[in-house]
Protein backbone atom coordinates (compact mmCIF):
# COMPACT_ATOMS: atom_id res chain seq x y z
CA UNK A 1 0.00 0.00 0.00
CA UNK A 2 1.33 3.41 -0.92
CA UNK A 3 1.83 5.98 1.82
CA UNK A 4 3.40 9.41 1.69
CA UNK A 5 6.86 8.01 2.44
CA UNK A 6 6.68 5.46 -0.41
CA UNK A 7 5.41 8.08 -2.83
CA UNK A 8 8.27 10.40 -1.84
CA UNK A 9 10.83 7.61 -2.45
CA UNK A 10 9.31 6.89 -5.88
CA UNK A 11 9.43 10.58 -6.81
CA UNK A 12 13.07 10.89 -5.71
CA UNK A 13 14.02 7.78 -7.68
CA UNK A 14 12.21 9.05 -10.77
CA UNK A 15 13.95 12.43 -10.60
CA UNK A 16 17.33 10.75 -10.06
CA UNK A 17 16.88 8.38 -13.01
CA UNK A 18 15.73 11.24 -15.24
CA UNK A 19 18.78 13.30 -14.30
CA UNK A 20 21.05 10.30 -14.89
CA UNK A 21 19.56 9.71 -18.34
CA UNK A 22 19.98 13.39 -19.20
CA UNK A 23 23.63 13.80 -18.23
CA UNK A 24 24.87 10.25 -18.75
CA UNK A 25 27.61 10.02 -21.37
CA UNK A 26 27.56 6.57 -23.04
CA UNK A 27 30.95 4.88 -22.70
CA UNK A 28 33.16 4.78 -25.76
CA UNK A 29 36.01 2.41 -26.47
CA UNK A 30 38.82 4.96 -26.43
CA UNK A 31 42.55 4.33 -26.69
CA UNK A 32 44.90 5.88 -24.18
CA UNK A 33 46.54 9.08 -25.37
CA UNK A 34 50.22 9.49 -24.51
CA UNK A 35 51.30 12.78 -22.99
CA UNK A 36 52.28 15.15 -25.79
CA UNK A 37 56.03 15.86 -25.99
CA UNK A 38 57.04 19.27 -24.64
CA UNK A 39 58.64 20.17 -27.96
CA UNK A 40 55.71 22.06 -29.41
CA UNK A 41 54.16 20.44 -32.48
CA UNK A 42 57.41 19.19 -33.97
CA UNK A 43 56.09 15.63 -33.72
CA UNK A 44 53.55 16.42 -36.46
CA UNK A 45 54.62 16.05 -40.07
CA UNK A 46 53.19 18.18 -42.90
CA UNK A 47 54.18 18.67 -46.54
CA UNK A 48 56.71 21.39 -47.31
CA UNK A 49 55.02 24.76 -47.48
CA UNK A 50 52.61 24.35 -44.56
CA UNK A 51 52.65 25.49 -40.95
CA UNK A 52 50.64 24.10 -38.03
CA UNK A 53 50.04 25.79 -34.70
CA UNK A 54 47.69 25.53 -31.74
CA UNK A 55 44.80 27.96 -32.11
CA UNK A 56 43.09 26.99 -28.83
CA UNK A 57 43.81 24.56 -26.00
CA UNK A 58 42.43 23.51 -22.62
CA UNK A 59 39.11 22.59 -24.23
CA UNK A 60 36.98 19.69 -23.06
CA UNK A 61 36.25 17.15 -25.81
CA UNK A 62 36.05 19.69 -28.69
CA UNK A 63 34.21 18.24 -31.67
CA UNK A 64 32.36 20.34 -34.25
CA UNK A 65 33.70 23.71 -35.42
CA UNK A 66 31.37 26.31 -36.95
CA UNK A 67 31.76 29.96 -37.95
CA UNK A 68 29.02 32.50 -37.41
CA UNK A 69 28.05 34.96 -40.19
CA UNK A 70 30.87 37.38 -39.25
CA UNK A 71 33.55 34.72 -38.77
CA UNK A 72 33.52 34.04 -35.03
CA UNK A 73 34.46 30.43 -34.24
CA UNK A 74 32.11 28.25 -32.20
CA UNK A 75 32.94 24.75 -31.01
CA UNK A 76 30.86 22.06 -29.35
CA UNK A 77 32.38 20.58 -26.21
CA UNK A 78 30.18 17.53 -26.39
CA UNK A 79 30.80 15.71 -23.11
CA UNK A 80 30.77 19.00 -21.20
CA UNK A 81 27.32 19.85 -22.62
CA UNK A 82 28.60 23.21 -23.76
CA UNK A 83 28.97 25.46 -26.82
CA UNK A 84 31.88 27.90 -26.64
CA UNK A 85 33.04 30.84 -28.74
CA UNK A 86 36.79 31.18 -29.27
CA UNK A 87 38.05 34.69 -29.99
CA UNK A 88 41.43 35.99 -31.10
CA UNK A 89 41.12 39.49 -29.63
CA UNK A 90 44.69 40.65 -30.23
CA UNK A 91 45.03 39.22 -33.72
CA UNK A 92 48.07 37.08 -33.01
CA UNK A 93 46.52 33.97 -34.57
CA UNK A 94 45.65 32.28 -31.28
CA UNK A 95 42.48 32.25 -29.24
CA UNK A 96 42.83 34.34 -26.10
CA UNK A 97 39.23 34.34 -24.96
CA UNK A 98 36.73 31.52 -24.48
CA UNK A 99 33.10 32.54 -24.01
CA UNK A 100 30.42 30.03 -23.07
CA UNK A 101 27.48 30.57 -25.44
CA UNK A 102 25.27 27.73 -24.19
CA UNK A 103 25.63 25.15 -21.43
CA UNK A 104 23.62 22.42 -19.72
CA UNK A 105 22.95 20.77 -23.08
CA UNK A 106 22.58 17.04 -23.64
CA UNK A 107 25.65 15.87 -25.59
CA UNK A 108 25.63 18.75 -28.11
CA UNK A 109 27.52 18.06 -31.32
CA UNK A 110 26.41 19.51 -34.65
CA UNK A 111 26.23 23.28 -35.18
CA UNK A 112 25.07 25.48 -38.04
CA UNK A 113 23.65 28.93 -38.70
CA UNK A 114 20.64 29.97 -40.77
CA UNK A 115 19.11 33.38 -41.48
CA UNK A 116 15.64 34.20 -42.75
CA UNK A 117 13.81 37.51 -43.11
CA UNK A 118 13.16 37.64 -39.38
CA UNK A 119 16.34 36.58 -37.63
CA UNK A 120 19.60 34.65 -37.60
CA UNK A 121 19.50 31.33 -35.75
CA UNK A 122 22.06 29.02 -34.24
CA UNK A 123 21.03 25.39 -34.68
CA UNK A 124 22.40 22.89 -32.15
CA UNK A 125 22.11 19.12 -32.47
CA UNK A 126 21.85 17.40 -29.09
CA UNK A 127 21.66 13.63 -28.88
CA UNK A 128 17.87 13.72 -28.53
CA UNK A 129 16.82 16.73 -30.61
CA UNK A 130 17.80 19.63 -32.81
CA UNK A 131 17.14 23.05 -31.33
CA UNK A 132 17.46 26.53 -32.69
CA UNK A 133 18.22 29.73 -30.80
CA UNK A 134 17.89 33.34 -31.93
CA UNK A 135 21.42 34.64 -32.45
CA UNK A 136 22.62 38.24 -32.23
CA UNK A 137 25.24 38.49 -34.96
CA UNK A 138 26.52 41.89 -33.84
CA UNK A 139 27.31 40.84 -30.27
CA UNK A 140 27.94 37.15 -30.95
CA UNK A 141 25.48 36.08 -28.27
CA UNK A 142 22.28 34.09 -27.95
CA UNK A 143 19.54 36.69 -28.21
CA UNK A 144 16.99 34.49 -26.44
CA UNK A 145 17.93 31.44 -24.37
CA UNK A 146 14.49 29.96 -25.08
CA UNK A 147 14.91 27.42 -27.85
CA UNK A 148 12.63 26.03 -30.52
CA UNK A 149 12.50 22.29 -31.20
CA UNK A 150 13.24 21.59 -34.87
CA UNK A 151 13.45 17.79 -34.78
CA UNK A 152 13.07 15.08 -32.16
CA UNK A 153 15.71 12.35 -32.48
CA UNK A 154 16.33 8.97 -30.83
CA UNK A 155 18.72 9.61 -27.94
CA UNK A 156 22.06 8.12 -26.92
CA UNK A 157 22.93 4.60 -28.10
CA UNK A 158 26.33 3.37 -29.19
CA UNK A 159 26.60 6.34 -31.56
CA UNK A 160 25.17 9.30 -29.69
CA UNK A 161 26.49 12.29 -31.64
CA UNK A 162 24.24 14.11 -34.11
CA UNK A 163 25.61 16.30 -36.90
CA UNK A 164 23.68 18.92 -38.88
CA UNK A 165 24.24 21.15 -41.89
CA UNK A 166 22.12 23.25 -44.22
CA UNK A 167 22.21 22.42 -47.91
CA UNK A 168 20.09 22.57 -51.05
CA UNK A 169 16.78 20.79 -51.57
CA UNK A 170 17.54 17.89 -53.92
CA UNK A 171 13.98 16.62 -54.26
CA UNK A 172 11.97 17.39 -57.39
CA UNK A 173 8.64 17.44 -55.62
CA UNK A 174 7.00 17.63 -52.22
CA UNK A 175 7.02 14.91 -49.58
CA UNK A 176 4.72 14.19 -46.65
CA UNK A 177 1.55 15.64 -48.08
CA UNK A 178 2.85 18.82 -49.63
CA UNK A 179 5.78 19.53 -47.30
CA UNK A 180 9.42 19.61 -48.29
CA UNK A 181 9.25 22.39 -50.88
CA UNK A 182 11.66 24.77 -49.12
CA UNK A 183 14.70 25.93 -51.08
CA UNK A 184 17.01 25.06 -48.18
CA UNK A 185 17.02 21.87 -46.16
CA UNK A 186 18.48 20.96 -42.80
CA UNK A 187 20.28 17.60 -43.00
CA UNK A 188 20.84 15.59 -39.81
CA UNK A 189 22.97 12.48 -39.39
CA UNK A 190 21.98 9.96 -36.71
CA UNK A 191 24.18 6.92 -36.11
CA UNK A 192 23.08 3.42 -35.18
CA UNK A 193 22.31 2.37 -31.61
CA UNK A 194 24.46 -0.75 -31.97
CA UNK A 195 27.38 -2.31 -33.82
CA UNK A 196 25.10 -4.28 -36.14
CA UNK A 197 21.37 -4.85 -35.66
CA UNK A 198 17.91 -4.11 -37.04
CA UNK A 199 16.90 -0.74 -35.69
CA UNK A 200 13.34 -0.25 -34.50
CA UNK A 201 13.13 3.24 -36.02
CA UNK A 202 13.91 4.77 -39.41
CA UNK A 203 15.46 7.73 -37.61
CA UNK A 204 18.64 5.77 -36.82
CA UNK A 205 21.52 4.80 -39.13
CA UNK A 206 20.33 7.51 -41.49
CA UNK A 207 20.64 11.06 -42.71
CA UNK A 208 17.38 12.86 -42.08
CA UNK A 209 15.99 16.06 -43.54
CA UNK A 210 13.76 18.92 -42.44
CA UNK A 211 12.87 22.41 -43.51
CA UNK A 212 14.50 25.26 -41.53
CA UNK A 213 11.37 25.77 -39.40
CA UNK A 214 11.12 22.13 -38.40
CA UNK A 215 7.67 21.46 -39.85
CA UNK A 216 8.54 17.81 -40.48
CA UNK A 217 11.31 15.23 -40.24
CA UNK A 218 11.87 12.68 -43.01
CA UNK A 219 14.46 10.10 -43.99
CA UNK A 220 16.78 11.32 -46.75
CA UNK A 221 19.13 8.31 -46.90
CA UNK A 222 19.36 5.07 -44.92
CA UNK A 223 21.71 2.17 -44.27
CA UNK A 224 24.41 4.50 -42.92
CA UNK A 225 25.80 2.96 -39.75
CA UNK A 226 27.51 6.10 -38.51
CA UNK A 227 28.00 9.00 -40.92
CA UNK A 228 29.29 11.28 -38.22
CA UNK A 229 30.32 14.08 -40.58
CA UNK A 230 29.22 15.26 -44.02
CA UNK A 231 29.83 18.24 -46.26
CA UNK A 232 28.87 19.58 -49.69
CA UNK A 233 31.00 19.48 -52.83
CA UNK A 234 31.80 23.07 -53.89
CA UNK A 235 30.75 22.52 -57.54
CA UNK A 236 28.33 19.59 -57.69
CA UNK A 237 26.74 20.57 -54.32
CA UNK A 238 26.32 16.84 -53.58
CA UNK A 239 26.53 15.56 -50.01
CA UNK A 240 29.77 13.70 -49.22
CA UNK A 241 29.67 11.74 -45.97
CA UNK A 242 32.12 9.66 -43.99
CA UNK A 243 30.95 6.26 -42.77
CA UNK A 244 32.33 3.93 -40.11
CA UNK A 245 32.02 0.21 -40.80
CA UNK A 246 31.04 -2.37 -38.19
CA UNK A 247 33.44 -4.12 -35.82
CA UNK A 248 34.30 -7.78 -35.21
CA UNK A 249 34.97 -8.86 -38.79
CA UNK A 250 38.75 -8.77 -38.41
CA UNK A 251 41.45 -6.20 -38.95
CA UNK A 252 40.65 -5.47 -42.58
CA UNK A 253 36.86 -5.77 -42.91
CA UNK A 254 34.61 -4.04 -43.56
CA UNK A 255 36.12 -0.96 -45.19
CA UNK A 256 35.27 2.44 -43.79
CA UNK A 257 33.76 4.63 -46.49
CA UNK A 258 33.15 7.96 -48.13
CA UNK A 259 29.69 8.04 -49.69
CA UNK A 260 28.01 10.51 -52.01
CA UNK A 261 24.53 10.79 -50.56
CA UNK A 262 22.08 11.16 -53.42
CA UNK A 263 18.38 11.89 -53.46
CA UNK A 264 16.05 8.94 -54.00
CA UNK A 265 14.79 8.18 -57.49
CA UNK A 266 11.73 6.31 -58.77
CA UNK A 267 13.60 3.04 -58.25
CA UNK A 268 13.90 3.69 -54.49
CA UNK A 269 10.69 2.25 -53.11
CA UNK A 270 10.69 3.95 -49.72
CA UNK A 271 11.82 7.44 -50.72
CA UNK A 272 15.43 7.08 -49.58
CA UNK A 273 18.49 5.42 -51.08
CA UNK A 274 20.07 2.58 -49.08
CA UNK A 275 23.81 2.44 -48.42
CA UNK A 276 24.06 -1.12 -47.14
CA UNK A 277 24.15 -1.36 -43.36
CA UNK A 278 23.33 -3.63 -41.56
CA UNK A 279 23.33 -6.39 -44.21
CA UNK A 280 25.91 -5.10 -46.70
CA UNK A 281 29.21 -3.23 -46.79
CA UNK A 282 31.75 -1.94 -49.32
CA UNK A 283 30.85 -2.53 -52.95
CA UNK A 284 27.59 -4.43 -52.34
CA UNK A 285 29.20 -7.20 -50.26
CA UNK A 286 26.89 -9.29 -48.07
CA UNK A 287 27.79 -9.46 -44.38
CA UNK A 288 27.63 -13.23 -43.93
CA UNK A 289 27.96 -13.03 -40.16
CA UNK A 290 24.78 -11.01 -39.74
CA UNK A 291 21.76 -13.26 -40.16
CA UNK A 292 18.93 -12.22 -37.85
CA UNK A 293 16.10 -14.70 -37.44
CA UNK A 294 13.43 -12.07 -37.88
CA UNK A 295 13.30 -8.72 -39.68
CA UNK A 296 10.17 -6.71 -38.93
CA UNK A 297 10.99 -3.66 -41.04
CA UNK A 298 9.88 -4.00 -44.66
CA UNK A 299 11.98 -0.99 -45.76
CA UNK A 300 15.28 -2.83 -45.14
CA UNK A 301 16.48 -5.44 -47.60
CA UNK A 302 19.34 -7.93 -47.47
CA UNK A 303 19.63 -7.72 -51.26
CA UNK A 304 22.98 -5.96 -51.64
CA UNK A 305 22.43 -5.38 -55.36
CA UNK A 306 19.94 -2.64 -54.47
CA UNK A 307 22.41 -0.70 -52.28
CA UNK A 308 24.60 2.25 -53.28
CA UNK A 309 28.36 1.56 -53.08
CA UNK A 310 30.88 4.04 -51.64
CA UNK A 311 32.86 6.45 -53.77
CA UNK A 312 35.97 5.81 -51.62
CA UNK A 313 36.88 2.75 -49.53
CA UNK A 314 39.13 3.35 -46.53
CA UNK A 315 41.23 0.94 -44.45
CA UNK A 316 38.93 -0.75 -41.91
CA UNK A 317 38.79 0.79 -38.42
CA UNK A 318 40.43 4.07 -39.50
CA UNK A 319 37.32 5.86 -38.16
CA UNK A 320 36.90 8.70 -40.70
CA UNK A 321 35.26 11.80 -39.24
CA UNK A 322 35.56 15.36 -40.56
CA UNK A 323 36.01 16.03 -44.27
CA UNK A 324 36.57 19.18 -46.29
CA UNK A 325 37.38 20.16 -49.86
CA UNK A 326 40.52 22.24 -50.51
CA UNK A 327 39.34 25.74 -51.52
CA UNK A 328 40.38 27.58 -54.65
CA UNK A 329 42.38 30.81 -54.62
CA UNK A 330 43.16 30.70 -50.90
CA UNK A 331 46.89 30.08 -51.05
CA UNK A 332 46.75 26.29 -51.22
CA UNK A 333 48.61 24.45 -54.01
CA UNK A 334 46.79 24.99 -57.30
CA UNK A 335 46.93 21.27 -58.11
CA UNK A 336 45.16 20.48 -54.81
CA UNK A 337 42.09 22.64 -55.45
CA UNK A 338 38.96 20.55 -54.99
CA UNK A 339 40.85 17.65 -53.39
CA UNK A 340 39.28 15.98 -50.35
CA UNK A 341 40.83 16.10 -46.87
CA UNK A 342 39.62 13.51 -44.36
CA UNK A 343 40.35 13.27 -40.62
CA UNK A 344 40.97 9.69 -39.52
CA UNK A 345 40.19 9.56 -35.80
CA UNK A 346 41.99 6.23 -35.39
CA UNK A 347 41.27 2.61 -34.54
CA UNK A 348 40.49 1.23 -31.10
CA UNK A 349 39.92 -2.47 -31.79
CA UNK A 350 42.51 -3.38 -34.42
CA UNK A 351 45.56 -5.50 -33.64
CA UNK A 352 47.77 -2.86 -35.26
CA UNK A 353 46.54 0.70 -34.90
CA UNK A 354 45.65 2.69 -38.02
CA UNK A 355 44.44 6.21 -38.65
CA UNK A 356 45.29 9.13 -36.35
CA UNK A 357 46.09 11.37 -39.29
CA UNK A 358 44.62 13.67 -41.92
CA UNK A 359 44.79 12.39 -45.49
CA UNK A 360 44.20 13.87 -48.93
CA UNK A 361 42.39 12.24 -51.86
CA UNK A 362 43.10 13.40 -55.40
CA UNK A 363 39.91 14.57 -57.14
CA UNK A 364 39.27 16.34 -60.40
CA UNK A 365 37.24 19.56 -60.54
CA UNK A 366 34.01 17.63 -61.03
CA UNK A 367 34.45 15.53 -57.91
CA UNK A 368 35.66 12.36 -59.64
CA UNK A 369 38.09 10.37 -57.50
CA UNK A 370 41.37 9.95 -59.38
CA UNK A 371 42.98 7.60 -56.86
CA UNK A 372 41.70 5.43 -54.04
CA UNK A 373 45.12 5.65 -52.38
CA UNK A 374 45.33 8.66 -50.07
CA UNK A 375 48.39 10.75 -49.33
CA UNK A 376 49.25 11.79 -45.79
CA UNK A 377 48.62 15.47 -45.19
CA UNK A 378 49.23 15.52 -41.44
CA UNK A 379 50.71 12.58 -39.57
CA UNK A 380 52.53 12.04 -36.28
CA UNK A 381 49.64 11.60 -33.89
CA UNK A 382 50.49 7.87 -33.98
CA UNK A 383 54.14 6.86 -33.56
CA UNK A 384 55.31 3.37 -32.63
CA UNK A 385 51.95 2.58 -31.08
CA UNK A 386 51.88 5.78 -29.02
CA UNK A 387 48.95 8.12 -29.58
CA UNK A 388 49.44 11.90 -29.34
CA UNK A 389 46.03 13.05 -30.54
CA UNK A 390 42.88 12.22 -32.48
CA UNK A 391 41.73 14.60 -35.24
CA UNK A 392 37.96 15.14 -35.52
CA UNK A 393 36.51 18.04 -37.50
CA UNK A 394 38.04 19.91 -40.44
CA UNK A 395 36.84 23.44 -41.23
CA UNK A 396 38.21 26.15 -43.50
CA UNK A 397 37.59 29.78 -42.61
CA UNK A 398 36.87 32.45 -45.23
CA UNK A 399 40.60 33.17 -45.65
CA UNK A 400 41.57 29.56 -46.33
CA UNK A 401 43.00 28.66 -42.93
CA UNK A 402 42.23 25.09 -41.90
CA UNK A 403 41.14 24.34 -38.34
CA UNK A 404 41.23 20.83 -36.85
CA UNK A 405 39.62 19.81 -33.58
CA UNK A 406 41.25 17.13 -31.42
CA UNK A 407 38.86 15.68 -28.85
CA UNK A 408 41.56 13.63 -27.09
CA UNK A 409 43.94 16.47 -26.21
CA UNK A 410 41.42 19.34 -26.04
CA UNK A 411 43.12 21.29 -28.81
CA UNK A 412 42.14 23.08 -32.01
CA UNK A 413 44.98 23.30 -34.52
CA UNK A 414 45.36 25.89 -37.25
CA UNK A 415 47.05 25.04 -40.56
CA UNK A 416 48.35 27.74 -42.91
CA UNK A 417 49.95 27.41 -46.33
CA UNK A 418 53.15 29.47 -46.12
Amino acid sequence: MFNKRNILIIVVLAVTLTAFAWFYVPPLEEPNVTEIPNTGLSFLKLPTGFMIDVFADNLENPRVIAFDPVGNMLVSETKAGRIAMLKDSDGDGKSDKKITILEGLRLPHGLDFYSDSKATYLYVAETNEVKRFSYDVKSGTIANKKSENIATLPADGRHFTRTIAFGPNYRQGSILGGLGLSVDKLYMSVGSSCDVCIEDTWKRAAILESDPAGNYTAEFAGGLRNSVFFTFHPKTKEIWATEMGRDNLGDDLPPDEINIIKVAGPEDKYGAKRYGWPFCYGDKVRDKKFNPEKVDRIDISSDCSTTTPPIIKIQAHSAPLGLAFVPANKGWPKEWEGDLLVALHGSWNRSEKVGYNVVRYDLDSGGNVLSQIPEDFISGWLVNGKIYGRPVDLKFDSKGKLYISDDATGVIYKVNPK
